[in-house]
């Protein structure tokens, strides 16, 4: 991984987390960005309307630990994620974005791993390891810093069944470049847990305002194939814990024209929307 990273070598890197009133997830996840080994990147937290208690957790993270925070907020008129996402990418300093989700906790290698793969040309689709609600709430900031939380005896033992998905938390390297190569998964762009260079994000001008809940993030990637990228699939090499919560924003309605979105950009293969970072006049 070494001589990949070689090639980046002089890349600025923003991690972009989309974030809305779950602070003690937010926590959890940050805790996972102090315990990286790759500490040379800036925390962008979209933040879609929370309230003081996440403001105050946000502060204490900036005075009391390393991490360089940019604190992105707009008011809460309800789900704006798309919106929060475009003026992060905008505010971003780095060169390359990571994005992910305030309840994701990542592995300590999960920025260089992307650092390593990155590569003009490519955006980067990794994936989840979705956690049941009770083993949410038994990760700690000491089963952080410890990978504890990663093992797979400790998620057994704290609610997670056994099945194949378990796969995506294997430390074996050999194992992990043939789950990616094998996985029939697609390379879409998941905004938990996806990264390209900031340019090719301003090329297609963002997320497309105009869509709510369900496949924002996924019509984001079709824009970018469209516009000449490929994807490369690394979602058994960049790994994260997503901890579970009640999702009240999901409605019928917002997803159906959220899929009347996704299927014109592919069928007319657009590669911007003026619904985006930069808005016509």
């Amino acid at each position: 991984m070494a001589l990949r990273l070689k090639k980046n070598e002089g890349m600025t890197t923003s991690l972009i987390l989309s974030s809305y009133n779950t602070p003690d997830w937010l926590a959890l996840t940050l805790c996972g960005y102090l315990n990286q080994t790759d500490k040379d990147f800036e925390v962008v937290i979209a933040d879609d309307g929370s309230g003081e208690e996440t403001s105050e957790l946000i502060e204490r993270f900036k005075t009391t630990t390393d991490l360089d925070i940019q604190h992105v907020w707009h008011a809460d008129a309800g789900f704006q994620k798309c919106t929060i996402l475009n003026k992060a990418i905008k505010a971003a300093k780095g060169d390359y974005l990571i994005l992910s989700d305030g309840d994701c906790v990542p592995h300590n290698d999960f920025i260089a791993v992307h650092k390593a793969y990155a590569d003009p040309g490519f955006y980067l689709s990794g994936g989840y390891f979705k956690l049941p609600m009770q083993t949410s709430h038994a990760i700690t900031r000491e089963g952080i810093e410890s990978g504890e939380c990663f093992s797979l005896n400790w998620l057994r033992a704290n609610g997670v069944a056994k099945n194949s998905k378990l796969l995506k938390l294997t430390q074996n390297k050999l194992l992990r470049e043939l789950c990616n190569k094998l996985t029939p998964t697609k390379r879409t762009w998941n905004g938990h847990n996806a990264s390209c260079f900031k340019a090719d994000a301003l090329k297609v001008n963002g997320f497309d305002e105009r869509m709510r809940y369900g496949g924002e993030d996924v019509e984001f990637g079709y824009r970018l194939r469209n516009s000449g990228l490929q994807a490369k699939q690394i979602r058994y090499h960049a790994v994260c814990l997503h901890l579970e919560h009640e999702r009240a924003y999901v409605k019928p309605d917002d997803l159906a024209a959220n899929m009347k979105i996704r299927e014109t950009t592919l069928r007319e293969g657009l590669k911007y929307t003026p619904h985006g970072i930069e808005k016509e006049r």
